[in-house]
């Protein structure tokens, strides 16, 4: 397969200090392209407190159907276990709730310092207790690839940012305050969200220097971002043509737009894209052509082969 997914901005190599990140969020950690699961059995005090002999730890929650021996962690000292899970693995979603379970049988419950908690719910019917955890793939991070600012508002205690990237979660996102107004940095995949900045914990306000809005249910208007990917299209072993021509869905399925660039022997051309599922083909000297080196196609509505891109 011959798309080459390049981003225009740092997504997929999070670099991310261990303590920055720790101060903010227990339960996990994110280093490059991965997720690591930690259960340090101090902040467990109902595990901790009861006695028992700690045969194994696992991670369990939406992501493997709360399954409570499949995710086992790996002892790396007296107190801490760990589990190592490729971050891309997450991007399905926006959040994921998840616990630890000692011994497939007793769920640990976090010290109330934990700032990552949600009150539990029943799960197919069955009570996972009191808390569970929750793991964002959208975080702030000084090296994430969306800033946000809100300029002004001075004199405000707090301006926390919620959003469709968080499910409006109300206290997660604290944006830090600037010589002009507030700003937070996250980490997000290719979408479009929506957006509010919350003034002192109590005034939603959209973004007054954003444009795009969209109405919400509350008869009020949220702020909209998209944020897209680079996408470079590549299509080889055509040396010979004299034009080959991009054509999808993402341009009206125009015949002439988007004219590859031949490089070495390929044609290429780069576009942004957000996040979603795209149907393509390649026109060669006039002649429509699926992706050779994509073997994900699919039918479109009247009956035309594709090639399928996915930008993630």
């Amino acid at each position: 397969m011959k798309i080459n997914f390049k981003i225009s901005v740092v997504l997929s190599i999070l670099f991310i200090s261990f303590y920055t990140f720790a101060q903010e969020i227990k339960g996990y950690k994110i280093e490059g392209e991965e997720v690591i699961f930690i259960f340090d059995v101090n902040d467990y005090p109902n595990i901790k407190n009861n006695g028992d002999t700690i045969d194994f730890v696992c991670v369990s929650g939406e992501f493997n159907d709360w399954a409570k021996d499949q995710w086992k962690m790996t002892k790396v000292s007296d107190e801490i276990y760990e589990l190592r899970k490729e971050l891309s693995f997450f991007t399905s979603d926006f959040d994921w709730e998840f616990k630890f379970i000692v011994n497939a049988e007793h769920w640990a419950e976090p010290s109330a310092d934990f700032e990552n908690i949600v009150d539990a719910i029943d799960y197919k019917g069955h009570n996972l207790m009191v808390y569970n955890l929750k793991l964002y793939s959208a975080f702030a991070t000084d090296y994430g690839n969306v800033t946000f600012k809100l300029k002004g508002y001075k004199d405000a205690e707090s301006v926390i940012l919620s959003g469709t990237f968080n499910r409006w979660d109300e206290s997660g996102f604290v944006m830090k305050p600037t010589d002009s107004g507030w700003e937070i940095t996250l980490q997000l995949k290719p979408d479009i969200y929506q957006y509010k900045f919350i003034i002192d914990k109590q005034h939603w306000i959209e973004d007054p220097q954003n444009p795009s809005v969209v109405e919400n249910e509350f008869g009020g208007y949220n702020s909209v971002i998209d944020v897209q990917k680079i996408i470079e299209f590549q299509l080889c072993d055509y040396a010979d043509a004299e034009s080959v021509i991009l054509s999808g869905d993402f341009n009206d399925w125009s015949e002439e737009d988007f004219e590859m660039t031949r490089v070495n022997n390929c044609w290429t051309y780069k576009v942004k894209l957000s996040g979603g599922k795209y149907q393509y083909k390649f026109i060669v000297d006039g002649n429509w052509i699926t992706d050779p080196e994509n073997s994900v196609k699919e039918y479109d509505n009247k009956g035309n082969i594709n090639s399928v891109c996915m930008v993630k």
